[in-house]
């Protein structure tokens, strides 16, 4: 039997109609789907009937790695990410567990939640802006605080994944503190929650009330630079067109 291929599909925020058309029609090639069990719930009408490798949070390089022997078995596999597989996603751990192999592989990008997160507060992200995960599990905290620190200094837009979880719950209130050295606490900032998903939600607050709202794995958290402001309650940091 030849091989088959492995597409590694972002599935943006989750829905049908927020995927791309190309990661639609590659999961209806596909014969075998592998993902985090959330994930593949999230697609279960696309799916239906074909073969399933599902694994649990922290063992990506199992699925990987079972997604690389379905198809060296010569399946057509899709590798699933939420948001895009090449933001901390699975596209990274899938190229260096299949190096050198014959495999084809082709990455699909979906909508990160940086960009579904920020439509639904309006426009955070419209300048020069930062991505920085607080999940400490595969980053050391001290290159958390460095990163954190370089973006406040450099008065980028910032973008956090990974606020809080059960065994991180502090994680969201030692990232504001640290931002707190540099930034005022008006600073205007935006929690979404379950973008694209049942129980979607928008809040606007400061830096200052940060830390004391609510937040788990599946809020994305904003928080504007020196420009960004709250406009009839959206969430907009200016480019300077205004200048031109």
């Amino acid at each position: 039997m030849g091989n088959g291929k492995i597409y590694v599909i972002g599935l943006g925020p989750g829905g049908r109609e927020q995927m791309t058309t190309r990661a639609l029609r590659a999961l209806e090639e596909c014969n075998c789907v592998a993902g985090y069990g959330l994930y593949l719930n999230l697609i279960e009408g696309l799916i239906a009937g074909k073969e399933r490798i599902e694994t649990g949070m922290t063992r990506e390089l199992e699925r990987c790695r079972a997604a690389l022997d379905a198809a060296l078995d010569g399946k057509t596999v899709a590798l699933v990410s939420s948001g895009d597989a090449g933001v901390y996603g699975m596209a990274g751990p899938l190229l260096e567990v299949c190096a050198g192999s014959p495999v084809p592989i082709e990455v699909i990008p979906g909508i990160t939640a940086a960009c579904s997160g920020g439509a639904l507060l309006g426009s955070p992200l419209t300048c020069d802006f930062a991505c920085v995960s607080l999940s400490d599990l595969l980053t050391p905290w001290e290159v958390i605080e460095q990163r954190l620190r370089g973006a406040a200094a450099g008065d980028f837009a910032l973008v956090l994944y990974n606020p809080s979880s059960k065994k991180r719950a502090d994680a969201l209130p030692r990232a504001c503190a640290i931002l707190l050295e540099t930034l005022p606490p008006e600073t205007i900032c935006g929690l979404v929650r379950s973008i694209g998903r049942k129980g979607e939600s928008r809040t606007l607050t400061t830096l200052g009330g940060l830390a004391a709202q609510p937040c788990d794995m599946l809020t994305t958290v904003f928080i504007g630079n020196s420009k960004t402001r709250a406009v009839d309650g959206w969430m907009v940091t200016p480019r300077g067109y205004r200048g031109l």
